[in-house]
């Protein structure tokens, strides 16, 4: 028996699966400048780059919360809290966790949105793909460290910096184009979804190589007498760390069989993107807005761009102070809680934030609300969420309230036919993410089914400003 609509009883069938293994050699890096798109980064269990990525000492701007010129209570010092418990002093007021929501960005409302959920399992030719370019970027940021230093004269030096510098910018317009091209795309249905993230990834490793060769190049300019990098390349390197994200990270690991198959979530409209993912015990988001940068604005302060990120998340900035570092018409924005990470940029012309990341742990995940059902001895809980948000499915014995391992749970979305989304762990546990319409949830132990039916996602508890 279930609880929903109409009550109805379903007989499940035996559900077989067949693993199909790919020995993928990890190759390190990925696709780089000047290759061609075809069929990116570290996995998403690694950190992210520290801000000292871009020069400090140049026109970028960091927040630095042990810095006397600097208020101590605007940023939170990353590597030190990672280490340490926090202080009072470094913690923003709290908020009632009960009222807690983690806002988080969306396509824009109203916009016409392709959403699809679709498995990403090891792909060879892909990650075969993704090895050649890496090589391929590597020999040619060598080409450029040996044009700059074969140079003759102090003069031709400067020169042939300058000339790097100018084709990464050039190379970053391109990128921008990709990107945005491969939005629209697919928010088209011109390409599919395993199509669109492969070329994320493309567009994220050209862009961390492009970042990387501009460190290169930043040395030798220091190296260089009577010369220092002028305040674009930190500027550029800033705007190059956009195309990265946690959940195209994790794409890269599983296509080269680093890390194992996992649904990831797709929601794509004309210049915007959004895609989420389960990693392990944590959902990872990410998403871009290409209509809120102004990519020829103005430049915006540390402070300015904290303010913006606070106003907009206010619950998360109230959890711990944000900590900002950027240059020119770009801040990025990190605040660390208790929950898990909020990443933003945010852009000077439009003072809007245009990319975010999240990571927040499941066992904490707020912005949930619980459907229950008990039936053939199972008591079956589903806390569901918005749109691209972490299901959890909580099976437990209903007499005894024990967790029950191993039962297989399907969903179905719309009038769609049921899919397997996984057995139940030693607490009864498994989880998959929410379907932008109506779904159902059936628990299957034969002969027993319990079936939750009709469940509606929750609205999407999005930025201030962006209702």
């Amino acid at each position: 028996m279930y609880r929903g609509a109409n009550q109805q009883t379903m007989r499940a069938l035996p559900i077989a699966a067949v693993a199909v293994l790919l020995l993928v050699a990890p190759v390190a890096g990925v696709a780089g400048p000047g290759v061609a798109a075809s069929d990116g980064a570290s996995p998403a269990s690694e950190p992210a780059r520290p801000a000292a990525s871009v020069p400090p000492s140049g026109p970028a701007q960091s927040v630095d919360p042990v810095s006397p010129s600097t208020s101590p209570s605007r940023s939170v010092d990353l590597a030190s809290s990672a280490d340490s418990p926090s202080t009072p002093s470094q913690l923003a007021p709290q908020i009632e966790t009960a009222n807690l929501t983690l806002r988080t960005l969306s396509t824009p409302s109203g916009a016409a949105t392709r959403v699809s959920t679709s498995t990403r399992g090891p792909d060879l030719g892909s990650s075969l793909g993704f090895a050649t370019a890496d090589a391929d970027a590597a020999f040619e940021t060598a080409a450029v460290v040996d044009r700059i230093e074969r140079t003759e004269t102090n003069v031709e030096r400067q020169q042939q910096i300058l000339a790097e510098i100018n084709r990464v910018e050039r190379a970053e317009v391109a990128l921008y184009s990709r990107q945005s091209e491969a939005f629209s795309s697919h928010a088209d249905g011109e390409i599919t979804d395993r199509e669109l993230l492969d070329e994320l990834v493309r567009v994220a490793a050209t862009a961390k190589e492009y970042d990387e060769r501009l460190d290169a190049i930043d040395a030798l300019a220091d190296a260089t007498e009577d010369f220092s990098s002028p305040g674009r390349l930190d500027e550029l390197q800033v705007a190059l760390q956009v195309y990265e994200g946690p959940v195209r990270d994790r794409a890269l690991a599983i296509a080269r069989g680093q890390s194992a198959p996992s649904d990831i979530y797709v929601a794509s409209s004309q210049g915007a993107v959004v895609l989420a993912t389960v990693v392990e015990d944590e959902y990872v988001r990410e998403v871009f807005r290409t209509g809120r940068w102004d990519r020829g604005g103005s430049d915006i302060s540390n402070d300015a761009a904290i303010e913006m990120t606070e106003a907009a998340y206010p619950e998360t900035a109230a959890l711990r102070q944000p900590d900002a570092f950027g240059a020119g018409s770009v801040q990025r924005i990190t605040i660390p809680h208790e929950f898990g990470t909020l990443q933003t940029f945010v852009s000077g012309g439009t003072e809007q934030v245009f990319v975010e990341h999240q990571r927040v742990g499941l066992t904490a995940f707020p912005d949930s609300e619980p459907v229950t059902a008990s039936g053939d001895g199972f008591n079956v809980t589903v806390e569901r969420t918005y749109p691209g948000g972490p299901v959890t499915v909580t099976v437990l014995d209903d007499e005894t309230g024990e967790p029950v391992p191993d039962v297989t749970v399907t969903k179905s979305v719309g009038g769609g036919d049921s899919r397997a989304i996984g057995t139940t762990d030693g607490a009864g546990v498994v989880r998959t993410l929410s379907p932008a319409e109506p779904y159902r949830i059936t628990v299957v132990d034969e002969p027993y089914v319990v079936v939750l039916d009709d469940i509606e996602p929750l609205t999407t508890p999005r930025p201030v400003g962006d209702e």
